[in-house]
């Protein structure tokens, strides 16, 4: 069995917090008429994806209580036979469709924040369809790559699942990391906080899960949490020598 800490926390992996929610907030700026748009935007719009996983949650729980530990793992799996036992053929089509439009939109937007983040890197404009091009069709032809290789292999969608999950929730600690840093260097008193204490935690989730996951380095969970221990200690030490600095240059 897997230890709650850190699984619980990289399993549910956008309903928590989510690095790949941050990456569309430039595309999702570009689009808002007014700064005051952004708090029901992206706060709403996270508590409302927080509230869904713990729907979600709560539902899987019971359901596997209810089928005497339902030895089940596939996500797809799960969640086709919970819509069909408790709404039916047809609510339960209603409810699959609805899963299934979250993946593609999500895709969709993750294709075109992606191309948009290469091309600023890369100083191509896109406005041209060739420019676009010379971006999506690599994107395409790797995705494509990863598609074939969870078709061929039985566990292939699992592992990328898993994958996807804690490089979600790494790309969310750098975010809090930079948000932290971005307080601080706007003298925003001691707001940085609020971004500081997730960024830590997360920081122990990420390092402990890649630490004793199969697909990662391997350690047993008892080395695993010393060595997150470890590194989030250290990170804290590394904000806090750079604090005290910027504070005294002020």
């Amino acid at each position: 069995t897997s230890p709650i800490f850190p699984m619980m926390f990289i399993t549910i992996a956008c309903g928590a917090i989510s690095g790949f929610h941050a990456t569309q907030s430039p595309l999702m700026a570009r689009c808002m008429t007014s700064e005051r748009h952004g708090r029901p935007i992206f706060y709403g719009a996270m508590i409302t994806e927080g509230i869904v996983a713990l729907v979600w949650a709560t539902v899987g729980t019971y359901f596997f209580y209810e089928h005497n530990n339902w030895n089940v793992s596939d996500a797809s799996v799960v969640v086709f036979e919970i819509s069909k036992d408790w709404l039916g053929q047809f609510g339960g089509l209603l409810a699959i469709l609805g899963v299934i439009a979250a993946p593609i939109t999500s895709g969709d937007t993750a294709f075109r924040s992606a191309r948009l983040i290469v091309a600023d890197f890369l100083h191509l404009e896109q406005k041209s369809i060739p420019k676009r091009l010379y971006i999506c069709v690599p994107m395409f032809l790797l995705s494509a790559g990863i598609l074939l290789y969870s078709l061929r292999d039985a566990e292939g969608f699992q592992v990328i699942w898993r994958y996807f999950a804690w490089a979600n929730q790494t790309l969310s600690v750098f975010t809090l990391w930079a948000l932290t840093v971005f307080l601080v260097r706007e003298r925003k008193g001691h707001y940085f906080y609020i971004t500081l204490l997730p960024a830590l935690f997360m920081t122990a989730v990420c390092t402990s899960y890649i630490c004793i996951a199969p697909e990662g380095i391997g350690l047993g969970v008892q080395y695993g949490a010393i060595v997150a221990i470890i590194v989030a200690v250290v990170a804290a030490g590394l904000f806090s020598r750079w604090y005290f600095k910027t504070a005294k240059k002020r």
